[in-house]
Order: C-alpha cells, then structure tokens, then sequence
C-alpha cells in the first residue's frame, strides 16, 4: 500500500496538449521597452498602458523594498487604530527615516526579498535575440517552429511551485500544495520539451541521466502556435500506461494526478482507469483556460484534487480505492467513464448516459463528499489492467486470398505494454439520409471496407465501434452489412447511441455485435481497445461475407468475453 505518513506523497503525471500547463505569451514588458527605447506597448486608443502584466520570476539577489503602508486594501487605513506602527517613513526625496521628518513623510513597511523566498511577479524584462520586443510566442507572427518558444511546462513542478507560491487560500494564506503533501513529476507524454536537451542534474522531473534533445510531435505535444499543434500517435498510449504503472506499483504514492487537455483528459482518464493495476485513486485534471489568465480554473482543480487524494473519502474498508479513476473539474468528482468536456468554458463538463457519473463534491466549504459510488470495475479489479493482460493473444492477418491468424504479443519480459500492441479501432457514425442507395449492400460502404482491407495488412488487432440511433445504436442495412464482414474477418465491432445517450444499447438486438451498454462512442473505442489485448481477435471466417453456421457460433461465442467486460466496466 501507499505511504500513509503525516505528509502523503502523490505522483503528477504530464500529458499531451495541456492548457492547465499552459501559460499565457511572455510579452516584454514596458518597463523593458522604456529602458531600451522599444515602441511601449499601448491601449487600443493608443493611450498609454497604465500597468505591466507581472510575471513569476526569481530574483538573482536580495533586495530591500519598501511597502506602503495601508496600501494593500482600500479600507485598511478606515481601521487603522488596529494596526501595529509602520517600520518607518520615506520621505519626498525616497530616503528611509525610523521617525517621520516632516508631515508628507510617506509611512512604510521595510522588507528584504531574497531569491530563498521563491518566485515573485515582476515585470517581464527579456527581449529578442535582434534586441525587438517579444509580442508572442514566435519571434514574428506564422514564425516556424524553431524561431518560436514553447508555452507549455516541461514537467509540472514549475505549476506546482506557482500555485503553491501565488496561490491564496479562503483563509487567505498560501502553500496550498506543499502544506498537504509532497510531490514527484513524471513526463509521461508531456506538452512541452526540451529542444536543446536537459543536464541531468537540471532535471525537475523523476527521470535519470540527461534529457536528449526532444522533438515537437515524438517526444512532447504542445498545441500552441496553433499551425504548428502536433497530437500523440496511438502507440503513445503504451508510453504513458508504462510510465504510470510503474510509478504507481512502486507503492510510494498516496495517489496520482493526470494532467491534459480540456478535450482529452476524459479519454485518458478512462483508459488509466482500466488499464492501470493499482489501489490509490487516479484524479484527471484540466483547464479551460491557460495558467495565469484571468479567470483560470485549472488551479483550483489541482489544488481539490490534491484535498481528495489526502482526505482519503475514496478509501474501502481495507483502504483500497473504492471508486477508480476520477476527473475532479470545477469542484465537482466525475467517474472517468463519464465525464465529458461539452463547452470551452469553467463548468463545461458533462456526465454523460443519463445514470450519474457525478459522484461527489469539493467541499468549498467543507470537505470533500461522495453522493454514491459506482459499481463499475476499474483499476485494481478491471479485467483487463495490465496486469490481466497476457503476453500474447492472436490477431488477424490476410495471407493470399485467405484470413488467417497471427501471433501477436502484447507486453514483453519486464510486463511492459507494447506499443505494437495498441489495437486500430475506427468510430463509424450513422446519420439519416446517408445511405447512396438502398439496396443495403455492404459494397456500397467503400471507406469501411478500405479500412477492414488496411487493418488486415497492417493492424491485426482491430475493430469498429458503430454510433447508431440513440438509443439502440441502429446503423444502415449497407453500413451493418459492411461491419459484418469485419467481423468475419476477425474484427470485433462494438454499437452505441450517437451523442451523450441515456439508453443502454441492448445486447440481444444484434448478436454479432458488442452492446456498448449507455458508453459514448469515444469511451467504447477506448474499452474494445483493451478488450482486444485481453481476448485478440474474433475467429476469423473462410468467406468473410458468407460465414458457415458453424463459424458465426464461433464467433458469438468470442463475443460473449468482449460483452461481459462491456457489461461490467
């Protein structure tokens, strides 16, 4: 089990596109501007800007400043008889007396700030190689990518340190993170890297040796300047199961924070939760908008979910996780095969089939609470974890003019995810009037026998999720015509409603096709991926388009391991 010490510890997992890792541009400041006679930067009436934007930044020695006094609220000096005396006066001139001198003295609180304390906001003073002024991420506008800065945060201990250091409590004081718990950073499939490399002992993150250089779309996925937005390959998901699975068997954390984008953080999440074989909660944290925009909401949802991980409410009687993975989003605690981002906004996630998925609330005030629980398998008692998975299942492959099956492994020695292994699953989505013609013929669907053709050559673990009429998942005579000869080639084929159903596809309306119960299609794809490194492929047929009797009762039999897993996660 995870340390239960007086300070927990809890792994901070970085993944692709985060805007809760996201800052806003470094714009040089007009302080900078004035100093090295640059254009300053003005209000659109062209009036001068009345203020800079602060930037957290450390100071490289101390300094003394004066403070004025009362000057932190305006109703500070209407209660001034509760007030301890100034430290001393400034007087007109800027020198600091103990007494005041004369009545115009300017009363002050003396301080000295050293680079020990932290990070500060101050005015950002940096500027262009050329000596102009930076206005954005890129040195110009459209500028490729090596003349542009990455935004997003390598690892998240420099996120972490920011809320920690700038972030203020209901009681008004700081130290929201550390206070709690302690934390290691994993760059599990991060937003931003390191060009130029990384020395080892300059590393933030839990990692050994040197960084390599890094590129944009292998190594790190940021999605800012927008042309440039490079997503992860679906080998990637090999990648991150590893990493988190490794941090968390280790038994050192109290639980894990995955952070992601907005519109992704739901599918990752859900895939931790089946694929991840542990018994510490696994929270999904995102942001609608960047870190340090006004208005930003991921802050709060990293601060809650560190509240939930240590309140330990997601505890059974032997202190498992009772629960899974979760999303906590604006105050909220969604399962992870429910939640949905709906809105690019704060409070713009959803919990989709109609039956719950909003399982609790941050206290705000109080603490943390559970309105019910779900009866879902996940994590620990999933089926097809990694550690249910076999080293080896079989996939389909066309050899000639005949389907035939192939060997397919799926971890290796050390019990590690394969990136081979990550099954090609295709979403095909069924809509009125679509149909050419109707005459219900599967060669009508030419892009899904293209795809059944492609995945035969090169992905033998494969399948389809079909999103139908809501709430039964009905597809097109053509279209069910077509997935069936996938499915007699080996490839299992999932029906869901289209959109955030609340009905349940039932199992008994096709019989060769998996009932994705009440799942969006996006969370199906996710199931029948690991559904298939736990069971492989469906026995393939002779004739794919005409099956012997024999062969489809082969086929529902295969079918009815991939339902029950559908039935119970």
């Amino acid at each position: 089990m995870a340390n239960t010490s007086v300070k927990p510890r809890i792994a901070v997992f970085s993944g692709p596109t985060a805007t809760i890792q996201n800052s806003e541009p470094l714009v040089t400041s007009n302080k900078a501007r004035e100093r090295y006679g640059l254009p300053l930067r003005t209000n659109p009436d062209d009036s001068p800007m009345r203020s800079d934007v602060l930037r957290a930044q450390r100071l490289a020695a101390p300094v003394t400043v004066y403070i004025e006094q009362f000057s932190a609220h305006p109703l500070e000096r209407d209660a001034a008889e509760l007030y301890a005396p100034a430290d001393g006066y400034l007087d007109s001139a800027g020198v600091f007396h103990k007494e005041r001198t004369t009545p115009n003295d300017k009363p002050v609180y003396q301080v000295t700030l050293t680079p020990e304390d932290g990070l500060y906001p101050l005015p950002y003073m940096a500027r262009q190689a050329n000596g102009q002024a930076w206005e954005m991420d890129g040195t110009e506008k459209d500028a490729p990518a090596e003349l542009c800065r990455v935004p997003f945060f390598p690892d998240g201990s420099r996120l972490f340190e920011e809320i920690d250091r700038l972030g203020i409590s209901d009681e008004g004081v700081g130290c929201l993170l550390s206070a709690k718990a302690d934390f290691d950073f994993y760059r599990a499939l991060p937003s931003g890297g390191y060009a130029k490399g990384r020395r080892a002992e300059e590393r933030t993150d839990i990692g050994e040796g040197d960084v390599p250089p890094e590129i944009r779309g292998t190594d790190f996925f940021p999605y800012r300047p927008g042309y440039l937005r490079k997503e992860p390959p679906m080998a990637a998901l090999a990648r991150l199961t590893n990493v988190v699975q490794k941090a968390l068997g280790s038994g050192k954390y109290l639980g894990a924070i995955w952070l992601e984008g907005s519109p992704f953080v739901e599918e990752t999440t859900y895939w931790l939760n089946l694929l991840i074989d542990t018994a510490v909660p696994i929270v999904g944290n995102s942001s609608q908008r960047p870190h340090g925009a006004i208005g930003n909401d991921g802050d709060r949802n990293i601060v809650d979910s560190v509240d939930y991980v240590t309140s330990r409410i997601w505890t059974d009687e032997s202190g498992r996780d009772s629960v899974g993975a979760v999303a906590i989003l604006d105050e909220q605690i969604f399962t992870a095969r429910d939640v949905q981002k709906a809105d690019a906004r704060p409070g713009g996630y959803v919990a989709t089939g109609g039956h719950g998925g909003i399982i609790g609330r941050m206290g705000h005030p109080g603490a943390p609470q559970f309105s019910f629980k779900t009866v879902k398998r996940h994590t620990y008692t999933s089926a097809v974890n990694v550690t249910q998975l076999p080293r080896e299942v079989q996939g389909s492959r066309v050899r000639g003019s005949k389907v035939a099956t192939i060997a397919v492994s799926v971890k290796d020695a050390e019990e590690e995810l394969l990136p081979t292994a990550i099954p090609t699953v295709t979403i095909v989505k069924h809509a009125r009037y679509l149909p050419e013609d109707t005459s219900g013929d599967a060669s009508s669907e030419v892009d899904i026998l293209a795809r059944i053709e492609k995945n035969l050559v090169a992905a033998p673990l494969a399948g389809f999720v079909a999103e139908g009429s809501a709430p039964f998942g009905a597809m097109s005579n053509a279209v069910d015509a077509a997935l069936k000869r996938a499915t007699f080639s080996g490839m299992p084929v999932v029906k869901v409603a289209r959109g955030n159903a609340s009905g349940f596809v039932d199992a008994t309306r096709d019989p060769l096709a998996i009932a994705g119960s009440n799942l969006t299609a996006t969370k199906a794809r996710l199931l029948l991926m690991a559904c298939l490194m736990k069971f492989g492929c469906l026995p393939p047929a002779s004739d794919a388009a005409k099956p012997t009797t024999a062969e489809v009762d082969a086929t529902k039999a295969k079918l009815k391991q991939y339902q029950e897993i559908f039935d119970t996660h």
